[in-house]
């Protein structure tokens, strides 16, 4: 078989003004996704390690290490425990590189389930770092990322809901990624950076093209959930409910002018 693939290539020309991706079958039958990049074409499974590899009979390096630092955790509660070397970290985070292209490939053929699954498993890997690194720069090296994943897991999770006729749980979906990039940035120290958060302003322009969608119906609702919200002090969620209530009222407003025009 010659190796050259200049034919497929022509026959799928690279657009550097979009991602271009694709399920093909594979030679064994299982389907497999292709990304189409500058000097080639990526080619991932869509279930389990997108390489296809099983280190140590773990689906990823991610479940091998959350299994043995878990055993760990039972064998040794007293003591110091080893946690994530500097290589351990590099080769988690070259792993979640290869479910970060499968997860943008995803979006764009709107396999949300997939989407969901592979951002929530790449939080995991940040959270599983930040906690068991042994170098502070470990720990730290992939947060710079955690609102690009947030968003795009809210964007699928919306994406599921608008697909089942939900606009409702869409909306919720965007108002839990908005609630979890604030508690980012204030963690990090940082919550000013909500305000010019790229990820933020993609939440918010979902949110405020869905909010047309809701029932008027569900103004009481929101309102309900904005007192809870002032009562338990979670002002950051208050203030998304305000703005959601302040939208279906503009919305209101229009309708009525049209109506009187």
């Amino acid at each position: 078989m010659n190796p050259d693939i200049s034919s497929i290539l022509r026959d799928w020309p690279f657009d550097p003004g979009q991602i271009s991706a694709r399920i093909i079958d594979g030679a064994d039958g299982e389907p497999r996704l292709q990304i189409r990049v500058e000097l080639g074409i990526l080619q991932l499974r869509l279930d389990g390690r997108p390489d296809g590899l099983m280190p140590d009979g773990h689906e990823s390096l991610l479940e091998l290490h959350e299994s043995r630092l878990a055993s760990q955790d039972e064998e040794e509660e007293d003591g110091e425990r080893a946690g994530l070397s500097p290589e351990e970290c590099e080769g988690l985070r070259s792993e979640a590189l290869l479910y970060y292209h499968r997860y943008v490939g995803l979006m764009v053929l709107e396999d949300f389930e997939r989407v969901v699954r592979d951002t929530t498993r790449n939080l995991r890997v940040m959270d599983l770092c930040a906690r068991h690194a042994e170098q502070e720069s470990d720990r730290n090296a992939l947060e710079r990322f955690r609102p690009y994943i947030v968003m795009m897991r809210a964007r699928a999770k919306a994406g599921l809901a608008l697909r089942d006729g939900e606009s409702k749980s869409a909306v919720l979906a965007v108002d839990d990624g908005l609630e979890d990039l604030r508690r980012h940035y204030a963690e990090v120290g940082q919550p000013q950076l909500i305000d010019r958060s790229p990820e933020a302003r993609v939440l918010r322009e979902i949110r405020d093209a869905l909010s047309p969608q809701l029932p008027m119906s569900q103004r009481a609702e929101l309102t309900d959930r904005l007192n809870r919200a002032i009562a338990e002090e979670n002002y950051e969620l208050a203030a998304i409910l305000r703005d959601e209530l302040r939208g279906m009222r503009d919305e209101a407003g229009e309708g009525r002018g049209k109506a009187e025009g």
